[in-house]
Protein backbone atom coordinates (compact mmCIF):
# COMPACT_ATOMS: atom_id res chain seq x y z
CA UNK A 1 0.00 0.00 0.00
CA UNK A 2 1.23 3.49 -0.72
CA UNK A 3 -0.32 5.93 0.85
CA UNK A 4 -3.03 3.93 1.29
CA UNK A 5 -3.58 3.42 -2.88
CA UNK A 6 -2.33 -0.63 -3.46
CA UNK A 7 0.44 -0.74 -5.74
CA UNK A 8 1.85 -4.03 -7.46
CA UNK A 9 5.21 -4.13 -6.10
CA UNK A 10 7.64 -7.00 -8.53
CA UNK A 11 10.63 -8.23 -8.09
CA UNK A 12 12.75 -9.61 -11.11
CA UNK A 13 15.42 -11.29 -10.05
CA UNK A 14 17.24 -8.56 -7.69
CA UNK A 15 15.57 -5.58 -9.22
CA UNK A 16 12.28 -4.09 -7.80
CA UNK A 17 9.79 -2.49 -10.30
CA UNK A 18 6.36 -1.07 -8.91
CA UNK A 19 3.13 -0.70 -11.23
CA UNK A 20 -0.51 -0.31 -11.33
CA UNK A 21 -2.35 -3.07 -9.53
CA UNK A 22 -5.40 -3.59 -12.24
CA UNK A 23 -5.48 -4.54 -15.77
CA UNK A 24 -6.90 -1.47 -17.52
CA UNK A 25 -8.90 -3.68 -19.59
CA UNK A 26 -11.58 -4.95 -17.26
CA UNK A 27 -9.72 -4.36 -13.60
CA UNK A 28 -8.23 -7.66 -13.44
CA UNK A 29 -5.94 -8.22 -10.55
CA UNK A 30 -2.55 -7.92 -12.11
CA UNK A 31 -1.12 -9.70 -8.81
CA UNK A 32 -2.85 -13.19 -9.92
CA UNK A 33 -0.59 -12.59 -13.50
CA UNK A 34 2.46 -14.60 -14.68
CA UNK A 35 5.36 -12.64 -15.00
CA UNK A 36 8.41 -14.13 -16.93
CA UNK A 37 11.40 -11.98 -17.65
CA UNK A 38 10.48 -8.56 -17.91
CA UNK A 39 6.54 -9.07 -18.96
CA UNK A 40 3.69 -9.13 -16.84
CA UNK A 41 0.40 -11.34 -18.70
CA UNK A 42 -2.47 -10.36 -17.11
CA UNK A 43 -4.94 -13.22 -15.95
CA UNK A 44 -8.16 -12.77 -17.43
CA UNK A 45 -7.42 -12.04 -20.89
CA UNK A 46 -3.85 -12.20 -21.66
CA UNK A 47 -2.98 -8.31 -21.79
CA UNK A 48 0.89 -7.80 -21.83
CA UNK A 49 2.68 -5.31 -19.87
CA UNK A 50 6.58 -4.26 -19.51
CA UNK A 51 7.33 -4.38 -15.81
CA UNK A 52 9.98 -1.36 -16.56
CA UNK A 53 7.81 0.99 -18.36
CA UNK A 54 4.60 -0.45 -18.12
CA UNK A 55 3.90 -0.36 -21.78
CA UNK A 56 1.48 -2.39 -23.50
CA UNK A 57 3.16 -5.21 -24.82
CA UNK A 58 0.29 -7.31 -26.18
CA UNK A 59 -3.05 -6.83 -26.35
CA UNK A 60 -6.37 -6.23 -25.81
CA UNK A 61 -6.03 -3.65 -23.13
CA UNK A 62 -6.23 -0.05 -24.94
CA UNK A 63 -4.26 1.03 -22.15
CA UNK A 64 -0.97 1.11 -20.63
CA UNK A 65 -0.88 0.75 -16.90
CA UNK A 66 1.68 3.37 -14.61
CA UNK A 67 4.89 2.97 -13.11
CA UNK A 68 6.60 4.26 -10.06
CA UNK A 69 9.85 5.59 -9.07
CA UNK A 70 11.17 2.79 -6.60
CA UNK A 71 14.47 2.63 -4.09
CA UNK A 72 15.87 0.70 -2.13
CA UNK A 73 17.57 1.83 1.20
CA UNK A 74 18.79 -0.01 4.13
CA UNK A 75 17.15 -3.15 2.93
CA UNK A 76 13.77 -1.25 2.64
CA UNK A 77 11.92 -0.99 -0.57
CA UNK A 78 10.09 2.82 -1.24
CA UNK A 79 8.01 3.78 -3.74
CA UNK A 80 7.84 7.59 -4.89
CA UNK A 81 4.39 8.24 -6.55
CA UNK A 82 2.36 11.32 -7.28
CA UNK A 83 -1.36 10.75 -5.39
CA UNK A 84 -3.50 12.07 -8.95
CA UNK A 85 -1.91 8.95 -10.59
CA UNK A 86 -2.40 6.60 -7.44
CA UNK A 87 -6.13 7.94 -7.39
CA UNK A 88 -6.85 7.55 -10.97
CA UNK A 89 -9.37 4.26 -12.47
CA UNK A 90 -7.73 1.82 -13.46
CA UNK A 91 -10.79 1.22 -16.02
CA UNK A 92 -13.22 3.98 -17.24
CA UNK A 93 -16.70 2.82 -16.17
CA UNK A 94 -18.89 2.01 -19.29
CA UNK A 95 -22.57 2.64 -20.06
CA UNK A 96 -25.11 -0.75 -19.67
CA UNK A 97 -25.10 -2.02 -23.08
CA UNK A 98 -25.04 -5.56 -24.98
CA UNK A 99 -21.52 -6.40 -25.62
CA UNK A 100 -20.87 -5.90 -29.24
CA UNK A 101 -18.92 -8.54 -30.76
CA UNK A 102 -17.86 -6.32 -33.71
CA UNK A 103 -14.45 -5.51 -34.14
CA UNK A 104 -15.15 -2.29 -36.49
CA UNK A 105 -13.05 0.43 -35.32
CA UNK A 106 -10.30 -1.01 -32.92
CA UNK A 107 -7.50 -1.30 -35.77
CA UNK A 108 -7.85 1.70 -36.96
CA UNK A 109 -7.83 3.46 -33.39
CA UNK A 110 -4.45 1.20 -32.11
CA UNK A 111 -2.90 2.17 -35.34
CA UNK A 112 -3.62 6.01 -34.63
CA UNK A 113 -2.40 6.02 -30.67
CA UNK A 114 0.73 3.98 -31.37
CA UNK A 115 1.01 7.05 -34.41
CA UNK A 116 1.10 9.31 -31.67
CA UNK A 117 3.13 7.21 -29.30
CA UNK A 118 6.02 6.92 -31.37
CA UNK A 119 6.20 10.36 -32.09
CA UNK A 120 4.37 10.94 -35.38
CA UNK A 121 3.27 14.74 -35.43
CA UNK A 122 1.55 15.26 -38.75
CA UNK A 123 -2.10 15.14 -39.74
CA UNK A 124 -4.04 11.94 -38.52
CA UNK A 125 -7.47 11.52 -40.70
CA UNK A 126 -10.36 9.25 -39.62
CA UNK A 127 -12.93 8.24 -41.78
CA UNK A 128 -15.85 6.05 -40.55
CA UNK A 129 -19.76 5.77 -41.59
CA UNK A 130 -20.24 5.90 -37.82
CA UNK A 131 -21.27 8.90 -36.19
CA UNK A 132 -18.77 7.85 -33.24
CA UNK A 133 -15.17 9.15 -32.12
CA UNK A 134 -13.45 5.80 -32.04
CA UNK A 135 -14.22 3.55 -28.78
CA UNK A 136 -13.65 -0.10 -27.75
CA UNK A 137 -16.42 -1.84 -29.50
CA UNK A 138 -15.96 -4.85 -27.26
CA UNK A 139 -17.17 -2.80 -24.20
CA UNK A 140 -19.13 -0.14 -26.65
CA UNK A 141 -18.25 3.23 -24.79
CA UNK A 142 -15.06 3.85 -25.12
CA UNK A 143 -14.88 7.90 -26.39
CA UNK A 144 -12.19 10.81 -27.49
CA UNK A 145 -8.61 9.23 -26.20
CA UNK A 146 -6.73 10.39 -28.87
CA UNK A 147 -7.10 13.76 -31.16
CA UNK A 148 -7.22 12.63 -34.71
CA UNK A 149 -7.77 15.89 -36.05
CA UNK A 150 -6.04 19.61 -35.74
CA UNK A 151 -2.27 18.83 -35.65
CA UNK A 152 0.25 20.45 -37.83
CA UNK A 153 0.97 18.78 -40.96
CA UNK A 154 4.78 18.31 -40.21
CA UNK A 155 5.62 15.40 -42.01
CA UNK A 156 2.64 14.42 -44.45
CA UNK A 157 -0.49 12.68 -43.84
CA UNK A 158 -1.86 9.32 -42.61
CA UNK A 159 -5.35 8.28 -43.72
CA UNK A 160 -7.24 6.28 -42.08
CA UNK A 161 -10.32 3.81 -43.08
CA UNK A 162 -12.10 2.83 -39.84
CA UNK A 163 -15.12 1.45 -39.86
CA UNK A 164 -17.68 0.17 -42.80
CA UNK A 165 -17.13 2.87 -46.01
CA UNK A 166 -19.87 2.86 -49.35
CA UNK A 167 -19.25 1.08 -52.12
CA UNK A 168 -19.65 5.10 -53.37
CA UNK A 169 -15.92 5.68 -51.98
CA UNK A 170 -13.03 4.98 -54.38
CA UNK A 171 -9.43 5.09 -53.98
CA UNK A 172 -6.65 6.12 -56.39
CA UNK A 173 -3.45 4.39 -55.31
CA UNK A 174 -1.55 5.83 -58.15
CA UNK A 175 -2.38 9.54 -57.60
CA UNK A 176 -2.60 8.63 -53.15
CA UNK A 177 -6.08 10.07 -53.51
CA UNK A 178 -9.37 8.93 -51.96
CA UNK A 179 -12.59 10.03 -52.90
CA UNK A 180 -15.60 10.71 -51.03
CA UNK A 181 -19.90 10.11 -51.89
CA UNK A 182 -20.40 14.24 -51.79
CA UNK A 183 -17.68 14.58 -54.30
CA UNK A 184 -14.74 15.91 -52.07
CA UNK A 185 -11.45 14.11 -51.87
CA UNK A 186 -8.18 13.51 -49.73
CA UNK A 187 -4.92 12.65 -50.44
CA UNK A 188 -2.60 10.74 -48.30
CA UNK A 189 1.06 9.54 -47.60
CA UNK A 190 0.10 6.41 -45.93
CA UNK A 191 -3.66 4.12 -46.23
CA UNK A 192 -4.72 1.98 -43.52
CA UNK A 193 -7.68 0.38 -44.62
CA UNK A 194 -9.16 -0.89 -41.38
CA UNK A 195 -13.40 -1.13 -43.05
CA UNK A 196 -13.76 -4.48 -41.14
CA UNK A 197 -16.41 -6.92 -41.85
CA UNK A 198 -20.06 -7.00 -42.02
CA UNK A 199 -22.80 -9.75 -41.44
CA UNK A 200 -25.75 -11.13 -43.81
CA UNK A 201 -28.88 -10.40 -42.93
CA UNK A 202 -30.90 -13.63 -42.61
CA UNK A 203 -33.25 -14.17 -45.77
CA UNK A 204 -36.60 -15.54 -44.33
CA UNK A 205 -39.92 -14.08 -44.79
CA UNK A 206 -41.16 -11.92 -42.13
CA UNK A 207 -36.87 -10.82 -41.62
CA UNK A 208 -37.98 -7.16 -42.77
CA UNK A 209 -40.50 -6.62 -40.16
CA UNK A 210 -39.92 -3.84 -37.45
CA UNK A 211 -39.29 -5.89 -34.26
CA UNK A 212 -36.49 -8.01 -36.07
CA UNK A 213 -32.96 -6.86 -35.10
CA UNK A 214 -29.34 -7.47 -36.17
CA UNK A 215 -26.74 -6.51 -33.93
CA UNK A 216 -23.69 -3.90 -35.33
CA UNK A 217 -23.93 -0.59 -34.00
CA UNK A 218 -24.63 1.14 -30.34
CA UNK A 219 -28.08 2.09 -31.52
CA UNK A 220 -28.24 -1.45 -32.37
CA UNK A 221 -27.38 -2.42 -28.90
CA UNK A 222 -29.78 -0.17 -27.27
CA UNK A 223 -32.84 -0.88 -29.34
CA UNK A 224 -32.47 -4.31 -28.56
CA UNK A 225 -32.16 -3.88 -24.96
CA UNK A 226 -35.29 -1.56 -24.70
CA UNK A 227 -37.39 -3.84 -26.71
CA UNK A 228 -36.28 -7.17 -24.95
CA UNK A 229 -36.43 -6.19 -21.87
CA UNK A 230 -40.00 -7.64 -20.08
CA UNK A 231 -40.72 -9.15 -23.35
CA UNK A 232 -40.29 -12.49 -25.64
CA UNK A 233 -36.73 -12.84 -27.39
CA UNK A 234 -35.57 -15.07 -30.43
CA UNK A 235 -32.49 -15.02 -30.79
CA UNK A 236 -31.54 -16.95 -34.21
CA UNK A 237 -27.87 -18.52 -33.73
CA UNK A 238 -26.27 -19.87 -30.94
CA UNK A 239 -22.50 -18.60 -31.92
CA UNK A 240 -20.38 -16.19 -29.27
CA UNK A 241 -23.05 -13.23 -30.43
CA UNK A 242 -25.67 -14.96 -29.66
CA UNK A 243 -24.92 -16.66 -26.80
CA UNK A 244 -23.53 -13.19 -25.41
CA UNK A 245 -27.13 -11.80 -26.26
CA UNK A 246 -28.94 -14.87 -24.22
CA UNK A 247 -26.79 -14.30 -21.20
CA UNK A 248 -26.78 -10.53 -21.26
CA UNK A 249 -30.61 -10.76 -21.45
CA UNK A 250 -31.61 -13.82 -18.89
CA UNK A 251 -32.06 -11.47 -16.46
CA UNK A 252 -33.89 -8.92 -18.06
CA UNK A 253 -36.39 -10.65 -20.93
CA UNK A 254 -39.68 -12.23 -20.49
CA UNK A 255 -38.23 -15.36 -22.01
CA UNK A 256 -35.32 -16.42 -23.93
CA UNK A 257 -35.39 -18.88 -27.25
CA UNK A 258 -32.51 -19.93 -29.37
CA UNK A 259 -32.67 -21.41 -32.44
CA UNK A 260 -29.70 -23.20 -34.63
CA UNK A 261 -28.92 -25.36 -37.34
CA UNK A 262 -26.59 -26.97 -35.04
CA UNK A 263 -26.66 -29.49 -32.36
CA UNK A 264 -25.21 -27.54 -29.81
CA UNK A 265 -24.22 -23.64 -29.62
CA UNK A 266 -20.43 -22.83 -29.57
CA UNK A 267 -19.84 -25.86 -31.91
CA UNK A 268 -18.29 -24.50 -35.41
CA UNK A 269 -15.36 -23.26 -32.73
CA UNK A 270 -15.21 -24.65 -29.46
CA UNK A 271 -16.86 -28.24 -30.62
CA UNK A 272 -20.11 -30.49 -28.90
CA UNK A 273 -18.19 -30.91 -25.29
CA UNK A 274 -17.87 -27.07 -24.50
CA UNK A 275 -21.03 -26.07 -26.63
CA UNK A 276 -23.00 -28.71 -24.08
CA UNK A 277 -21.55 -26.81 -21.00
CA UNK A 278 -22.94 -23.29 -22.42
CA UNK A 279 -25.85 -24.75 -23.80
CA UNK A 280 -26.21 -26.20 -19.70
CA UNK A 281 -25.57 -22.95 -17.96
CA UNK A 282 -28.27 -20.66 -20.02
CA UNK A 283 -30.92 -23.55 -19.62
CA UNK A 284 -30.27 -23.42 -16.13
CA UNK A 285 -31.26 -19.86 -16.59
CA UNK A 286 -34.23 -20.17 -18.23
CA UNK A 287 -33.15 -20.03 -22.04
CA UNK A 288 -34.94 -22.69 -24.30
CA UNK A 289 -32.89 -24.06 -27.83
CA UNK A 290 -34.11 -25.25 -30.40
CA UNK A 291 -31.40 -26.94 -32.35
CA UNK A 292 -31.02 -28.10 -35.31
CA UNK A 293 -33.70 -25.88 -36.26
CA UNK A 294 -34.35 -24.41 -40.18
CA UNK A 295 -35.77 -21.71 -39.77
CA UNK A 296 -38.50 -21.09 -42.58
CA UNK A 297 -39.80 -17.22 -41.71
CA UNK A 298 -40.35 -15.33 -38.56
CA UNK A 299 -44.34 -14.84 -37.55
CA UNK A 300 -46.18 -15.78 -34.42
CA UNK A 301 -49.64 -18.07 -33.91
CA UNK A 302 -51.71 -14.91 -35.01
CA UNK A 303 -49.45 -14.88 -38.43
CA UNK A 304 -47.92 -11.76 -37.14
CA UNK A 305 -43.91 -11.50 -35.82
CA UNK A 306 -45.17 -11.14 -31.60
CA UNK A 307 -41.53 -11.58 -30.19
CA UNK A 308 -38.81 -8.99 -30.10
CA UNK A 309 -36.46 -10.94 -32.35
CA UNK A 310 -32.68 -10.37 -32.58
CA UNK A 311 -30.74 -11.73 -35.49
CA UNK A 312 -27.26 -12.74 -34.36
CA UNK A 313 -25.14 -13.14 -37.36
CA UNK A 314 -24.24 -16.22 -38.56
CA UNK A 315 -20.15 -17.53 -38.27
CA UNK A 316 -20.90 -18.27 -42.50
CA UNK A 317 -22.09 -14.63 -43.08
CA UNK A 318 -19.39 -12.66 -42.49
CA UNK A 319 -18.08 -10.92 -45.20
CA UNK A 320 -14.95 -8.53 -45.25
CA UNK A 321 -16.06 -4.69 -46.39
CA UNK A 322 -13.91 -4.49 -49.38
CA UNK A 323 -16.30 -4.25 -51.92
CA UNK A 324 -15.08 -0.40 -52.52
CA UNK A 325 -11.79 -1.48 -54.26
CA UNK A 326 -13.01 -3.10 -56.35
CA UNK A 327 -11.37 -3.37 -60.45
CA UNK A 328 -8.36 -1.73 -58.39
CA UNK A 329 -5.15 -3.18 -58.58
CA UNK A 330 -5.05 -3.84 -54.82
CA UNK A 331 -4.54 -7.96 -54.05
CA UNK A 332 -7.51 -9.97 -52.45
CA UNK A 333 -8.71 -13.64 -52.18
CA UNK A 334 -11.63 -14.97 -53.21
CA UNK A 335 -13.85 -13.50 -50.46
CA UNK A 336 -12.56 -10.08 -50.32
CA UNK A 337 -10.67 -10.35 -47.91
CA UNK A 338 -7.29 -7.75 -48.29
CA UNK A 339 -3.74 -9.72 -48.94
CA UNK A 340 -1.75 -8.27 -46.50
CA UNK A 341 2.24 -9.48 -45.44
CA UNK A 342 3.07 -9.64 -41.87
CA UNK A 343 4.06 -5.57 -41.93
CA UNK A 344 0.23 -5.39 -42.76
CA UNK A 345 1.20 -3.89 -46.02
CA UNK A 346 -0.25 -4.76 -48.74
CA UNK A 347 0.88 -5.27 -52.08
CA UNK A 348 0.90 -0.98 -52.82
CA UNK A 349 3.64 0.72 -51.72
CA UNK A 350 2.45 3.13 -48.45
CA UNK A 351 -0.89 1.15 -48.31
CA UNK A 352 -1.80 -1.17 -45.27
CA UNK A 353 -4.61 -2.76 -44.23
CA UNK A 354 -5.92 -4.19 -40.82
CA UNK A 355 -8.52 -6.30 -38.34
CA UNK A 356 -11.04 -8.20 -40.08
CA UNK A 357 -11.07 -6.96 -43.60
CA UNK A 358 -7.25 -9.11 -44.03
CA UNK A 359 -6.29 -11.73 -44.70
CA UNK A 360 -2.27 -12.65 -42.74
CA UNK A 361 0.10 -14.98 -42.83
CA UNK A 362 -0.56 -16.95 -39.47
CA UNK A 363 2.76 -18.60 -37.85
CA UNK A 364 0.64 -20.56 -35.74
CA UNK A 365 -0.45 -22.23 -39.13
CA UNK A 366 2.86 -22.44 -40.71
CA UNK A 367 2.72 -19.00 -42.43
CA UNK A 368 -0.37 -19.78 -44.18
CA UNK A 369 -2.96 -16.89 -44.12
CA UNK A 370 -6.43 -16.69 -42.38
CA UNK A 371 -8.61 -13.77 -41.34
CA UNK A 372 -8.67 -13.97 -37.48
CA UNK A 373 -11.87 -11.94 -36.39
CA UNK A 374 -10.64 -11.28 -32.72
CA UNK A 375 -10.47 -8.14 -30.66
CA UNK A 376 -6.82 -9.11 -30.13
CA UNK A 377 -5.85 -9.68 -33.33
CA UNK A 378 -7.33 -6.41 -34.77
CA UNK A 379 -5.37 -4.28 -32.20
CA UNK A 380 -2.14 -6.01 -32.86
CA UNK A 381 -2.58 -5.36 -36.49
CA UNK A 382 -3.58 -1.83 -35.84
CA UNK A 383 0.05 -1.14 -33.93
CA UNK A 384 2.46 -3.51 -36.24
CA UNK A 385 0.60 -1.07 -39.02
CA UNK A 386 1.80 1.87 -37.40
CA UNK A 387 5.11 1.08 -36.80
CA UNK A 388 5.92 -0.03 -39.99
CA UNK A 389 4.14 3.22 -41.69
CA UNK A 390 6.70 4.92 -39.64
CA UNK A 391 9.82 2.48 -41.28
CA UNK A 392 10.37 0.90 -38.25
CA UNK A 393 10.48 -2.77 -39.93
CA UNK A 394 8.01 -4.47 -37.10
CA UNK A 395 6.70 -8.07 -38.07
CA UNK A 396 3.76 -9.37 -36.34
CA UNK A 397 3.79 -12.07 -33.85
CA UNK A 398 1.26 -12.54 -31.78
CA UNK A 399 -1.28 -15.63 -30.48
CA UNK A 400 -4.39 -15.36 -31.58
CA UNK A 401 -6.46 -15.15 -28.49
CA UNK A 402 -10.23 -14.40 -27.42
CA UNK A 403 -12.40 -14.86 -24.77
CA UNK A 404 -15.90 -14.82 -23.45
CA UNK A 405 -18.39 -14.60 -20.70
CA UNK A 406 -21.31 -16.13 -20.02
CA UNK A 407 -23.72 -15.75 -16.74
CA UNK A 408 -20.44 -15.79 -14.75
CA UNK A 409 -18.47 -18.34 -16.36
CA UNK A 410 -15.92 -17.07 -19.11
CA UNK A 411 -14.28 -19.52 -21.57
CA UNK A 412 -10.90 -18.35 -22.87
CA UNK A 413 -9.57 -19.61 -26.38
CA UNK A 414 -5.35 -19.40 -26.87
CA UNK A 415 -3.95 -20.25 -30.54
CA UNK A 416 -5.23 -21.71 -33.70
CA UNK A 417 -5.15 -24.54 -35.67
CA UNK A 418 -7.07 -26.12 -39.23
CA UNK A 419 -9.20 -28.57 -37.43
CA UNK A 420 -8.79 -31.46 -34.51
CA UNK A 421 -8.94 -34.92 -34.82
CA UNK A 422 -9.42 -35.50 -30.60
CA UNK A 423 -9.94 -33.51 -27.16
CA UNK A 424 -8.46 -34.22 -24.31
CA UNK A 425 -10.09 -32.60 -20.97
CA UNK A 426 -8.17 -32.20 -17.60
CA UNK A 427 -10.66 -31.05 -14.56
CA UNK A 428 -14.18 -31.19 -15.00
CA UNK A 429 -16.68 -30.27 -17.58
CA UNK A 430 -19.64 -31.01 -14.98
CA UNK A 431 -17.88 -28.24 -12.60
CA UNK A 432 -17.71 -26.08 -15.70
CA UNK A 433 -13.58 -25.84 -14.64
CA UNK A 434 -12.34 -27.47 -17.02
CA UNK A 435 -9.25 -27.26 -19.37
CA UNK A 436 -9.91 -28.47 -22.65
CA UNK A 437 -6.93 -29.48 -25.22
CA UNK A 438 -7.68 -29.80 -29.33
CA UNK A 439 -5.37 -31.88 -30.55
CA UNK A 440 -4.74 -32.79 -34.29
Amino acid sequence: MVAGYPVLLVRNKKEFRALGSKCPHHGAPLSKGVLKRERLRCPWHGACFNIKTGDIEEYPSLDCIPSFKVTVEDGKVFVTAKKKVLTLPAVTKHKQHLGLPSLVGVAALVCAETLRQEGFTGRIIMVTKEKHVPYDKSKLSKVQRIDVAGHQWTRGTCLIFASFLLQAVSVDFQKQKVCFMDGSSQKYNRLLIATGSHSSFLKVPGADLQNVCILQTPEDSSKILELATGKNLVIVGASFIGMEIAAFLSDKAGAISVVEKKEFPLQNALGPQVGGVAMKMLQNRGVKFYMKTELSELKGKDGKVSHSFVLAPLPAGVFPNSAFLKGTSIARDDSGSILVDLRMQTNILNVFAAGDVVSFPVALLNGDRSSIHHQQVAEAHGHTAALNMLKKDKELHTVPFFWTTMVGKTIRYAGCGKGYTDTVVKGSLEQQKFLIFYIR
